[in-house]
């Protein structure tokens, strides 16, 4: 597939909803944008928390990730600017609702965004795909498009059984659309170093899955919380707290394993 030259696309995908996966890619982003990387991300979540999340007004959404999907518009005439200086998004909106039953019929419909994407890249170092709490044709499109997926994963009980059916699903579009598709990484979400059980998901999870979890672990953080109400990422919001110092980190060691994997 043709991008931009050294443009990284990266999903966020995690089937369960409340795992972190909006924030972790609005302060991902803002953390990327802050040391000096080129960031678009692409909404592509129904609910368009994100787009809410970066200050993007419902008002200023006319022309969408759904626009880009069924090939009315273009990914430069989607784009919007973000109050972040390098950061910016193609906003979701309401029309993706029914984005997959519209798309059910139409050539190449696991390749949508993956052709969508193929113009206009050349200004972003980084893409990131926020996708919905679901598995299906939207969440297939990022992984289709996606040169590796990064999963949140909330430290509760169920979450091992959870991550199976992703993992299931990454498997499955690596085979049919996307063979070059990796796992970039796991990040632990919402831990609270103060419950035992956060403690024992955390060791379950990096006994299972080894080196692919990230050190960096995103605390609980009532910073965190707040910070989409008032359309901004905790990194500007609240910068010395400990969620936003977690996605510093956390952004740190995304661009590390990038170069240690030689694609940057």
């Amino acid at each position: 597939m043709p991008r931009g030259h050294g443009t990284r696309v990266l999903a966020i995908a995690n089937q369960k909803g409340g795992v972190g996966k909006t924030t972790t890619a609005i302060n991902l982003g803002t953390a990327l944008a802050a040391v000096r990387q080129k960031v678009l991300l692409v909404d592509l979540d129904p609910q368009g928390n994100a787009s809410t999340g970066l200050g993007i007004d419902r008002n200023d959404r006319a022309v969408n990730a759904y626009h880009v999907l069924i090939g009315a518009a273009g990914v430069l005439d989607a784009t919007r600017e973000t109050e972040i200086p390098d950061f910016d998004v193609i906003p979701s909106g309401v029309d993706l609702y029914g984005a997959e039953v519209e798309l059910v019929n139409v050539g190449r419909r696991e390749y949508r965004l993956r052709d969508a994407l193929a113009h206009g890249l050349g200004a972003y170092d980084y893409v990131l795909i926020d996708c919905p709490p679901a598995l299906g044709l939207l969440t297939i499109n990022a992984l289709a498009a996606a040169q590796a997926v990064l999963v949140p994963l909330q430290c509760e009980f169920y979450a091992l059984e959870g991550i199976t059916q992703l993992m299931s699903t990454i498997e499955s579009v690596r085979n049919a659309f996307n063979p070059g598709l990796e796992i970039q990484g796991i990040v632990l979400t919402m831990h609270d170093k103060r419950n035992n059980l956060s403690e024992m998901v955390a060791n379950d999870v990096r006994e299972f899955f080894g080196d692919k979890v990230y050190d960096t672990v995103i605390p609980r953080n009532v910073r965190v919380s707040e910070a989409p109400s008032h359309g901004i990422p905790v990194l500007v919001y609240d910068m010395n707290c400990a969620g936003a110092q977690a996605y510093l980190t956390l952004a740190g060691e995304v661009i590390h394993r990038e170069r240690h994997m030689g694609v940057r």
